[in-house]
């Protein structure tokens, strides 16, 4: 079986109210759920995306086997009620889950473990409250979950909502979803319980960042099918970086990564439009992607061209620290992913990766047709200002660099379709240009900084900062320019076939 879900993390000043709303007016007792997970000692288990657990639900033990589904809302899941009433609970047994597809996928995560034996890695104890009520299209499972997780002396509070389907469409827990976040302000959070107590067990206070997933397309896929699995594939690397820094917690390739996600669902909006205009969902990626631009700046600046900058100032004898630009006040990352805007957003992402119901019919032109004609046309608009591209402004340079970005992440979606060679030698000329070019975004948003700061004037080591800039502007404009040749010149492999 599989069940469909979301998590929202609960705000510290709703807790209350959460629980109230979800509790209803005549409340049962609450339920206490306390689990043991186990895993092997290299944790094979968390790194295929599994779960293995034993709970007692009030005095039934439950052994539950858990495996990641196609999108952030659907998991594999086999239960299984064990005898006894022991304040011990039983030993995880594998086999309990034979001749389930999760179980096999267990036995074939364990078989190529180097030690396949479980242990405990990590314990939960958890009070439930929960309620079913209608929704749109159904009926869902509302369930607060006040306790904590614990591994080796360290603790880790727990205070969510999940959302369950009990029948219906999965678009009943997207619309109850809405509503809560409108009411109460809880944020969607696509980390587990499990993967939550395999950190904590690792001692390590956050998620790594999540790189982009590729989407596998074929040329039987129709243009909407083709969509759906692509925004699948953006919706995982946007949902995962958003849920770590909507928590707080956060590194700046967290955040980073948030962007490229934004970035790549633009252009896979763009590779395969709806009939709508505009898109709305490209228009909310859009506004997160600006809002969430300044702290990104600000991230660059001081690690990145401010160590550069140090070490030209040392290199001609200069002691002292660089001066450099303030930036704008960043907006807050955290309240920019936490707000309803951009939680309304991130629903209407899962609702788009959504496989349509049994029977529903789709067609049109041939996939590769649809893609090789969008791609042809980009390229060809771009290439006049390659061309030109010692002569553009700051200003054009940065637009050709969005739509380099846009084409990039195209043939990354689409190189299935193609002809593997010209496709990778396309792709290798699109990541040195943009490696490059990205650098000179660097240096001209710090030199704009730097020339409307109103220190320019009156700091002494301004003029060196200024004077670098400018410098280091002029040097990547030229080292662009080979690469721009190498674009524009690149192998078209979309006409053929």
């Amino acid at each position: 079986m599989h069940e469909i879900e979301l998590k929202f993390q609960v705000p510290a000043g709703r807790r209350r109210a959460v629980e109230a709303a979800v509790a209803g007016r005549s409340p049962p007792p609450a339920l206490r759920l306390q689990a043991a997970y186990v895993d092997t000692a290299g944790s094979a288990l968390a790194q295929a995306a599994m779960a293995l657990r034993v709970r007692r639900e009030g005095g039934q033990w439950v052994q539950t086997l858990k495996g990641a589904g196609p999108d952030g809302m659907t998991r594999h899941e086999h239960n299984v009620p064990l005898p006894g009433r022991s304040a011990v609970p039983p030993a995880a047994d594998p086999a309990r889950h034979a001749a389930t597809a999760v179980g096999e996928r267990l036995q074939a995560v364990l078989a190529a473990a180097p030690d396949a034996a479980l242990q405990v890695r990590y314990r939960t104890d958890i009070h439930r409250r929960r309620r079913v009520l209608r929704a749109t299209g159904g009926s869902v499972e509302l369930a607060f979950d006040a306790g904590r997780i614990s591994a080796d002396g360290r603790h880790l509070a727990v205070c969510e909502l999940e959302i369950e389907l009990v029948r219906g469409s999965p678009q009943a827990v997207l619309d109850a979803g809405r509503r809560w976040v409108a009411r109460h302000g809880v944020w969607l959070d696509l980390r587990s319980k499990a993967e939550r107590g395999e950190l904590l067990a690792r001692g390590e206070p956050m998620a790594p960042p999540r790189g982009a997933r590729q989407a596998t397309l074929t040329p039987r896929q129709s243009p909407e099918a083709a969509r759906r699995a692509v925004l699948r594939a953006c919706a995982d690397q946007v949902l995962v970086n958003a849920s770590q820094v909507a928590d707080g917690h956060f590194a700046p390739e967290h955040l980073h990564q948030l962007r490229v996600g934004l970035r790549r669902l633009r252009a896979a909006l763009a590779l395969l439009p709806i009939e709508s205009r505009p898109d709305p969902l490209a228009e909310a990626a859009a506004t997160l992607f600006r809002r969430l631009g300044g702290a990104r700046d600000a991230d660059v600046l001081r690690a990145g061209l401010g160590t550069e900058l140090q070490a030209a100032r040392q290199a001609v004898g200069l002691d002292g620290a660089a001066w450099l630009p303030a930036l704008p006040a960043a907006a807050d990352p955290v309240a920019q992913v936490r707000d309803p805007m951009a939680q309304g957003f991130f629903l209407d992402l899962l609702a788009a990766g959504l496989e349509p119901p049994d029977g529903a019919a789709e067609g049109g032109p041939p996939l590769r047709r649809v893609i090789g004609a969008r791609l042809a046309d980009w390229h060809r608009a771009l290439r006049a200002d390659l061309e030109a591209f010692a002569q553009l402004d700051d200003v054009r340079r940065h637009r050709l660099r969005k739509r380099l970005k846009r084409l990039r992440y195209a043939l990354e979606f689409s190189a299935g379709l193609f002809e593997p060679r010209p496709v990778r030698r396309h792709l290798k000329a699109l990541r040195t240009l943009l490696d490059r070019l990205g650098a000179l975004n660097d240096a001209v948003v710090a030199l704009d900084a730097a020339r409307a700061s109103p220190q320019a004037a009156t700091v002494a080591d301004a003029g060196f900062t200024l004077g670098w800039l400018v410098a280091r502007r002029e040097a990547l404009v030229a080292a662009a320019l080979p690469a721009c040749a190498a674009v524009a010149d690149a192998p078209r492999f979309w006409k053929r076939g």
